[in-house]
C-alpha cells in the first residue's frame, strides 16, 4: 500500500513525524507538507502564483517534500505531479482538535477532503496540542477499528479525534461549533482574533465534540458535498 502523508502545521513538525513513523508498518510512505504551518487554511490553493516543492532529508526511508503552499495544494501536487499513485492519504496529527462545525477551517481536513476529489481514501488525525505522549496506542485502536468494521468500504473520508485518556471509540456525526471568534485592538487599527471555547458540557455522544469531551476518541465520516439533501427533496417537489 502506498501512503500518502501531510499536515498543516508544517512539515518537521512532532505530530507529522509521529504519524508517518507509524504508518511504516502499512505500506510505502511519502511526505509531502507545508513549508511553514496553514493552520486554519481550510481548502484553499493557490492557482495565481508559482510555489517551492523542494525534496528534504528528514526521515530515514521516507521521501520528503517541502512545499511552499496549503495542505490541499500537498495533496493536489502530489496526486498529479508523482510518477505512482497512492492508496491512501493520512493528515495530521493535529496540534488541536478539529472537531464539530470548526472543521470548515481545518487545514488538516481539507487535505483529505482534497483526496476524496481524485477518489482515494484518507483519514484525518488530531489530538490536544499540549503533547503527543498519549497517541500512539490509540492510533493503534483507531486504525485496526476502522479497518476492522470496514469503515473504508462505506465512505471515503474519516475525521478522528484523540483526548487525552479514552474510555473508547465512538462512531459519531459532526457537531456544533468548538470555538468562536471576537476581535482584539492590539494596535491602531490591527486586530487579533481571540478564539474562545463556547462547548456546553453537554453528553450528546453520538457527536463528535461531545464524545471527545467525554473521554472518547471520535471517527466521524465526512463528504465532501455540501447540498442540504433534505430541502433539495422538499423543494424539488414543489
Amino acid at each position: 500500500m502506498r501512503i500518502l502523508i501531510t499536515n498543516d502545521d508544517g512539515i518537521r513538525y512532532p505530530g507529522i513525524e509521529m504519524l508517518a513513523n507509524w504508518a511504516r508498518k502499512l505500506g510505502e510512505v511519502t511526505v509531502v507538507a507545508p513549508k511553514f504551518e496553514q493552520s486554519a487554511k481550510s481548502h484553499s490553493i493557490n492557482i495565481h502564483t508559482p510555489f517551492e516543492v523542494k525534496k528534504v532529508t528528514w526521515l530515514e526511508g521516507i521521501d520528503c517534500y517541502s512545499l511552499d503552499s496549503t495542505p490541499a495544494d500537498c495533496v493536489r501536487f502530489a496526486m498529479t505531479s508523482f510518477d505512482k499513485k497512492f492508496d491512501l492519504v493520512l493528515s495530521g496529527i493535529n496540534k488541536g482538535y478539529n472537531l464539530g462545525e470548526d472543521i470548515v477551517y481545518s487545514g488538516t481536513d481539507a487535505a483529505i477532503f482534497e483526496a476524496a476529489y481524485f477518489g482515494v481514501k484518507a483519514i484525518a488525525f488530531s489530538t490536544i496540542p499540549q503533547t503527543y505522549d498519549h497517541v500512539p496506542p490509540m492510533l493503534d485502536a483507531a486504525y485496526e477499528h476502522i479497518m476492522e468494521n470496514h469503515y473504508l468500504d462505506y465512505n471515503l473520508l474519516y475525521n478522528v479525534n484523540f483526548p487525552p485518556v479514552s474510555k473508547g471509540i465512538l462512531l459519531t456525526r459532526q457537531g456544533k461549533p468548538y470555538y468562536k471568534d471576537r476581535f482584539v485592538e492590539v494596535s491602531p487599527n490591527m486586530y487579533l482574533a481571540d478564539g474562545y471555547s463556547v462547548y456546553q458540557g453537554t453528553s450528546n455522544l453520538d457527536e463528535d465534540l461531545d464524545a471527545v469531551m467525554n473521554g472518547y476518541i471520535s471517527i466521524t465520516p465526512l463528504t465532501v458535498g455540501r447540498t442540504a439533501e433534505q430541502a433539495y427533496e422538499k423543494l424539488k417537489s414543489l
